[in-house]
């Protein structure tokens, strides 16, 4: 297969992959908020994104719960290995249909946001 074709059968499914990813948001009073992005991949859609001060594994579950209704979620689902992602949110993901997509560890060039 040449670069050029996996391109094009990349390209084919594009709208059905979606990334996520936490970022840390230091505040003037130096308290670390998270924020978790959601981008559709198809448009370079933002669809959502959310902050808090604790990051769990249901938290992250019920943004993406929010941010995908159950007849417009994404096939696949690409993120990094942060701890955040336990758990609870695979089973989430699974329920929702959604095929979780991890990035290769130490391989930050993965990254969508890169």
């Amino acid at each position: 297969m040449t670069a050029i074709a996996g391109l094009a059968d990349l390209s084919d499914h594009v709208d059905g992959i979606a990334a996520i990813d936490l970022f840390v948001l230091p505040t003037i009073t130096f308290r670390l908020l998270y924020c978790l992005v959601i981008l559709r991949h198809g448009r370079r859609l933002w669809v959502s994104f959310g902050v808090t001060t604790n990051p769990t594994a249901e938290w992250i579950s019920r943004q993406i719960t929010a941010a995908f209704p159950w007849d417009s979620a994404p096939g696949y689902l690409i993120r990094d290995r942060d701890s955040a992602y336990g758990p609870i949110f695979r089973q989430g993901l699974r329920a929702m249909g959604i095929r979780d997509k991890p990035i290769a560890p130490r391989s930050p060039w993965q990254n969508s946001f890169g």
